[in-house]
C-alpha cells in the first residue's frame, strides 16, 4: 500500500534549506520516492498550520518510507531542514482504517 511522507513547515533559513535539497532530491529518487506535491504558499483552511510550505513524497509503502527516511544518504542532510524550518512531518499510508 502506498505509503506518502507529509511535511509542512515555514523556511526560516533560505541558504540552509538550498543546502538540504541538493542532497535531498537525490535521495528521494535513490529510494524510489516520487515528488507529488511541493508547494511553498499553501493555504490553511482549518486550523493553524506551522507554515505555508508543503511538501509530499510518495513510496511504495511506509518501509519504503522508512528506508529512504533512515538511510546514511537522507540522514546526511535532514538537520538542515530542522535546523532550517519550523513545523512538522507524518508518515501516512494511502488507505489506513486501523485494526
Amino acid at each position: 500500500m502506498a505509503a506518502y511522507f507529509v511535511a509542512q513547515y515555514t523556511v526560516n533559513n533560505p541558504a540552509l534549506y538550498a543546502e538540504y535539497q541538493k542532497g535531498a532530491g537525490p535521495a528521494v529518487a535513490q529510494y524510489g520516492g516520487e515528488v507529488v506535491v511541493f508547494d511553498v504558499a499553501a493555504e490553511s483552511v482549518e486550523g493553524t498550520a506551522p507554515g505555508p510550505q508543503t511538501v509530499v513524497l510518495k513510496f511504495e509503502d511506509t518501509a519504503a518510507v522508512k528506508a529512504w527516511y533512515d538511510s546514511p544518504e537522507y540522514q546526511e542532510v535532514v538537520g538542515k531542514r530542522l535546523e532550517a524550518t519550523d513545523g512538522f512531518a507524518v508518515i501516512s499510508q494511502s488507505m489506513n482504517i486501523g485494526g
